[in-house]
């Protein structure tokens, strides 16, 4: 069959991202396109001991893809649209928004506890200053720590600690067992060897098995979409956070093609751009941009398409959960990144600027006092 052309797009070179840059590819050489994925690194990729907050605030994992296309050496750039910039140069475009994947948070723990089930002053794991936040709002007694890397990284330390303390108990086990050779009175503790029950891990827990353990994690929380688009979901125990108490980040789970405005651009979003999604992450992004604060602050905006009318659940909180403005509206579809700027000034007058600002020099304090960097995602 004929093909309509080769597109060169740029993607980071993770294991998620190279999953999420070929669900595009797939998409475009549906409507016949030829897709060859380029890896170039980002300034997020290289620093690896920094917390994203404080990754140059935003676009640290954008910059050096997009710079790529405006130089004219690629077609295009894949994202993760959580992790653009609102703001964007005038000569590149969102090219297509494909289908959106599941937007919500997950909690995975070793034993499938719930949120609920958490022992008090559990030590829960994560990156975000929006997870951090929603997490003491709902439980202020947990302890939660940073937590950086890829998806498999994060499950590995969180699976490190049990699966270690299960290896030991089933080594000594198999001493005891050698131990006691003959002894027909002899009953063991376990059925399998230690060998045998290594040899039933999936790659990941042996993984774990290995790694250096620096905190113990109680639970962590990361994005579901990056669970289930990682193949790692059916190796973990996780439950599905609330998406009305656990708002999103705005764009979360909804890939982004960057593209020189021009022909390239536009067909791109015919072949692959998904309406729906397009307007709620636009309602979504508008509302973030409004408010300012990018990842500087704890922000959850969550738009659904309901007809007529785009649904927008926001949530703003202070650092610590403690004060927040939570509010929804209904947004005229016809009119939805007007009506989203509309609400995000009612948003700011109700105090959602007071806190920004406040996380915002927050921040500005923690960069200024810390001699070292920060552990983790």
């Amino acid at each position: 069959m004929r093909t309509r052309g080769t597109l060169r797009l740029a993607t980071r070179g993770s294991t998620l991202a190279r999953r999420q840059a070929g669900l595009v590819e797939e998409a475009l050489e549906d409507r016949r396109y030829e897709v060859e994925l380029v890896t170039v690194e980002t300034t997020g990729d290289q620093i690896r001991d920094e917390l994203i907050h404080r990754l140059g605030k935003t676009g640290a994992f954008v910059r050096e893809l997009d710079e790529r296309v405006l130089e004219g050496d690629l077609d295009g750039a894949i994202h993760s649209m959580k992790d653009m910039p609102t703001e964007q140069p005038d000569d590149l475009v969102t090219a297509a928004v494909p289908e959106r994947g599941r937007p919500g948070d997950a909690l995975v723990t070793p034993d499938d506890s719930s949120l609920e089930q958490l022992p008090r002053g559990a030590t829960v794991g994560t990156s975000s200053l929006r997870r951090r936040a929603q997490l003491l709002s709902e439980r202020p007694d947990l302890e939660v720590a940073p937590l950086r890397g890829n998806v498999d990284t994060r499950l590995e330390k969180l699976l490190a600690p049990t699966l270690q303390a299960e290896h030991q108990k089933r080594s000594e086990a198999d001493k005891e067992r050698k131990g006691n050779t003959g002894n027909e009175d002899f009953e063991p503790e376990y059925e399998r060897t230690v060998d045998e029950w290594f040899d039933d891990l999936s790659e990941l827990e042996r993984q774990a098995l290995g790694r250096e353990v620096e905190t113990e994690y109680d639970a962590i929380v990361l994005a579901a979409v990056g669970l289930e688009r990682s193949g790692l979901a059916h190796y973990v125990d996780y439950q599905q956070l609330p998406t009305g108490t656990f708002v999103p980040a705005p764009g979360q789970g909804a890939l982004a093609v960057t593209a020189a405005d021009g022909e390239t651009a536009r067909e791109i979003r015919e072949a692959i751009d998904h309406p729906r999604s397009r307007v709620e992450t636009t309602v979504e992004r508008t509302l973030l941009s409004e408010l300012g604060g990018g990842c500087i602050a704890p922000i959850g905006i969550y738009a659904i398409l309901q007809g007529e009318y785009v649904h927008a659940n926001v949530t703003v909180f202070d650092r610590d959960g403690e004060e927040s403005v939570i509010a929804s509206r209904d947004l005229s579809v016809q009119r939805h990144a007007e009506a989203a700027r509309e609400f995000a000034s009612d948003l700011a007058d109700r105090g959602a600027a007071e806190l920004i600002e406040s996380a915002r020099k927050e921040t500005e304090r923690d960069d200024e006092s810390t001699a070292e960097p920060s552990e983790g995602e």
